[in-house]
């Protein structure tokens, strides 16, 4: 006859031929209680981020805003609200360097990436601020800041 020994659980475990096949299945089974596992093989990061696991995005420039930093820190930060091309979200990007915000104006197209904050969030004191400005109308907002080139006119 078959000899069984019982599991941690009290089910009885086979010593079979086939019981690989078992074990693997109740393994796969209990991964699904781990929340790094489950979020990732059901992309839920992709699914929640606006540029959808693209490196940059593109977007239209919808309004200036002034976004107050977070304490200890006393500043208002210059930011747009922009709505991204491929699929019409709206998100607030940073514009990076001193008088950066003169070259953007409204209806601009801006080349946006994310700022690098820790799990996707926010970084620096910028609440909720997670994309900065590299592009104006294809040309670098770095080179426009320190003067070397100017914005083209549409």
């Amino acid at each position: 006859m078959f000899k069984f020994e019982t599991g941690h659980n009290g089910e009885y475990m086979s010593k079979g031929k086939y019981a690989a096949r078992k074990l693997r299945k109740d393994r796969q089974k209990a991964r699904w209680s781990d929340q790094n596992y489950s979020s990732r093989t059901l992309r839920l990061n992709i699914k929640a981020d606006p540029l959808v696991g693209a490196p940059q995005g593109r977007g239209i420039v919808l309004q200036k805003v002034g976004i107050e930093a977070k304490q200890p820190n006393s500043a208002i930060r210059k930011c747009v609200r922009i709505q991204l091309v491929k699929n019409g979200k709206q998100v607030t990007a940073f514009c990076p360097g001193d008088g950066a915000i003169n070259f953007i104006d409204e209806h601009d197209e801006v080349t946006v990436e994310r700022i690098g904050g820790r799990m996707h969030g926010a970084k620096g004191d910028l609440p909720g601020v997670r994309f900065k400005v590299t592009a104006v109308n294809d040309v670098s907002l770095h080179e426009m800041v320190i003067g070397r080139r100017e914005k083209p006119i549409r």
